[in-house]
């Protein structure tokens, strides 16, 4: 159904909508409500970008008024979005400056509510709460008689729900800063304990470093602290900061995106079956730890982004959200519409007062307690479009991101979150993690856009995917692949990538892998016999990825490991592999040794960085591609002042090739994949002089004539004018 709220809608329409699954907020259902009424200071911004958006302007305006009566909710109730958002001093446990001991919490299902731990030898009822107004609840715990807490740093404590059937269920705090799953020689199950985390001062990590400039261009190392190890095993966040960091800093990497800190029960969803979202993950350490591990990050001049999973939660109820207060709800919808059968987990509900203060509480938390500089939203197309299957691609039709299509608290959600955080710290980035290609969601809330500043380039893995698995590349669709490489909206920032986690994960392959497979096992050594699969394998590994980083967005990530082409796949322990870590590591010693040819692909890696540090064509706006040649698979394009010629062709090589520019002057080579150094034929004169020629070609005012030898890309600079 693609139907768009319009401005003659009927009562008849509005009384349908209140009964449909995706329910539109009360500001579209009212029959005072005029969509002209609500002022979108920036809006026509908004239509010069897109003037398609336009026919939809009603609907803009009154999804941007529905955010606005939010903002004047919570600032006619809280104060402002400021108050609102720091939620974790008002919840949870905190130590005041008597030593006395102030609990609350949110329940409003519960008949009552108690707090327990080894500080009352695990009474369950004998420390009620009282029960306040809105579903909170407080309990105030005096000091002990010398004056010291009644609940100490590391006490296990629980909280617990009696429902209105008088059963008593043991849960944790939804707010719990440190969670730790017993040991197995414990004998105590598998359910995460809460203790809580008060350390002293002298233990508490003092940062030392302040986050570095919002990056002109980004650069991302997508990273797992856990998988980080070489040894099968988990791996820690002092770890990561001591041997990884360092090593993400020499590939010229400017930012980090880091995975599954969140704490999750299970360790192979990969941290996306979120169980405490105020907890640092407790396997890579302690939360002082981590606060190290960024602050050392910060110190390298690197940007840190938080993997944040607020799509939907784990369906763990004694050592998650779910049923918290005793009941289905809570924090999520009842019934279908609270739950995701494909992911087997709740989904929130966004209209809910107390739940969208503990969604955008826990942004800030993130930011303000360990200086996280900003967020990948994991799962916003299944926000928006949850009743979609996967798989269920979308035409382009801009009626399918309008009207009941799309899930409009969530999306309501989203510009608040993005709103709150730009207004919280300029520095912010937001990325969403989308396929769907919605319109407005990377454009300013004050134009009536989502306000996310990028959103991943989805299609390109999967485009590199198809090609490697169906099709030889001498049948590879030159044309095809640039419009799916340049296939974005105009003015909403693309993060592109050859390839992230998903494709490493088990049941997949990485991109080396389906070029060269078995074969590295043989032959990547540099005294190895030579063979033909891994040196065509080289040769495209390097030149996809220097193609995605220069044609397909405005942003480049690259998934740890991935840079040098890290053989195999990826799989968690569990019991289907018999709890193995073998594959859930990252092999450094590949790269690290001198007589294997993965150093060729990491020092292609750095230095295809470095070109972007030099030149900025991430953050110079989009190319010109200029020539797009089937039979010769040739594809030359322009930008930020340099000239890329891609040769996808597995056998010919051609001499004297005229390439199109716009720019006349000398060119001369300044990045070449057939480079010795990156496992290349030097078969390109670095020290070769290419004038412009002032006759136009292939559209542009001017040409030079290079040698654009088979599987090989070059990148030319201006020298001279």
């Amino acid at each position: 159904m693609s139907t768009v709220v319009g401005q003659q809608a009927s009562k008849q329409f509005r009384q349908r909508l209140r009964h449909s699954f995706f329910r539109l907020p009360t500001a579209y259902l009212s029959d005072s409500f005029s969509a002209a009424m609500v002022e979108v200071k920036d809006i026509e911004k908004l239509f010069e970008t897109d003037g398609y958006l336009r026919s939809h302007e009603h609907e803009i305006r009154r999804r941007h008024g529905v955010l606005q009566d939010w903002l004047n909710k919570i600032n006619q109730g809280e104060g402002g979005l400021e108050q609102f958002s720091q939620g974790y001093k008002y919840y949870g446990l905190h130590f005041q400056p008597d030593n006395s001991v102030i609990a609350r919490e949110w329940a409003p299902g519960a008949k009552d509510v108690y707090l327990t731990g080894d500080f009352n030898n695990w009474h369950w009822e004998s420390h009620p709460f009282k029960k306040l107004d809105f579903g909170k609840w407080e309990i105030h715990l005096p000091p002990k008689e010398d004056g010291s807490p009644a609940i100490k740093h590391m006490s296990e404590i629980k909280v617990i729900i009696r429902n209105h059937s008088g059963q008593l269920l043991d849960r944790l705090s939804p707010w719990a800063k440190y969670v730790v799953q017993p040991p197995k020689s414990a004998n105590q199950g598998v359910n995460y304990k809460q203790y809580v985390w008060e350390p002293p001062s002298y233990e508490r990590y003092q940062r030392q470093h302040p986050g570095p400039a919002r990056p002109k261009s980004l650069r991302i190392y997508e990273c797992h602290v856990g998988i980080a190890s070489q040894e099968p095993r988990v791996g820690s966040y002092d770890e990561f900061a001591d041997r990884i960091v360092p090593r993400i800093k020499r590939q010229g990497y400017n930012c980090i995106q880091v995975m599954a800190i969140m704490e999750h029960a299970y360790y192979a969803s990969f941290g996306y079956q979120v169980t405490s979202f105020y907890a640092a993950s407790s396997r890579f350490g302690n939360p002082e730890q981590l606060k190290r591990m960024i602050d050392v990050a910060h110190s390298h001049g690197l940007f840190v982004l938080l993997d944040v999973v607020h799509s939907h939660a784990s369906k763990n109820v004694q050592d998650g959200l779910n049923q918290f207060d005793g009941t289905n709800s809570c924090f999520f919808h009842d019934g279908a519409r609270g739950e995701h059968a494909l992911w087997d987990s709740r989904l929130f509900n966004y209209v809910e007062y107390e739940v969208l203060r503990f969604l955008l509480s826990n942004l800030r938390w993130w930011h303000d307690e360990y200086n996280f500089d900003g967020y990948r939203f994991d799962g916003v197309t299944s926000m928006l479009y949850h009743s979609r299957g996967i798989g269920e691609g979308f035409s382009g039709d801009y009626n399918e991101y309008f009207g009941l299509n799309v899930d409009t608290d969530a999306l309501n959600y989203l510009g608040l979150a993005n709103h709150l955080l730009h207004s919280l710290d300029p520095r912010i980035i937001t990325i969403a993690e989308d396929v769907s290609g919605m319109p407005t969601l990377c454009r300013p809330v004050s134009e009536g856009g989502i306000g996310f500043d990028y959103r991943l380039g989805m299609a390109i893995p999967d485009k590199w995917i198809e090609l490697l698995k169906e099709q030889s590349d001498d049948e590879w669709d030159m044309g095809n692949l640039v419009h799916t490489l340049t296939n974005r909206r105009w003015m909403e920032n693309t993060v592109a990538y050859a390839e992230s986690h998903d494709q490493a994960l088990v049941g997949d392959k990485t991109v080396a892998f389906w070029l060269m497979d078995k074969e590295m096992y043989t032959h990547m050594s540099t005294l190895s016999d030579s063979s033909v699969i891994i040196d065509r394998g080289l040769a495209l590994h390097k030149m996809i990825r220097l193609i995605t980083h220069a044609l397909g967005g405005e942003a480049y990530l690259n998934f740890m490991g991935n840079e040098f082409g890290h053989p195999e796949w990826l799989d968690f322990p569990r019991v289907g592999n018999n709890d193995s870590y073998h594959y859930a590591r990252r092999q450094w010693n590949l790269v690290d040794d001198d007589l294997l040819k993965y150093k060729y692909l990491n020092e292609f890696d750095r230095a295809m960085n470095e070109a972007e540090e030099r030149f900025g064509w991430l953050h110079s706006g989009p190319a010109w591609v200029s020539w797009k040649h089937e039979g010769d698979k040739i594809i030359a394009f322009e930008r930020a002042g340099l000239v890329f010629v891609f040769n996808f062709h597995p056998q010919k090589s051609f001499t004297g090739y005229r390439v199109g520019t716009n720019w006349a002057g000398t060119y001369q080579a300044v990045l070449s994949s057939d480079d010795p150094l990156f496992g290349g034929h030097n078969r390109i004169d670095a020290n070769c002089k290419h004038p412009s020629n002032p006759e136009g070609y292939a559209g542009r005012s001017n040409f030079i004539e290079v040698y654009t030898p088979s599987r090989t890309a070059v990148v030319y600079a201006r020298v001279s004018d």
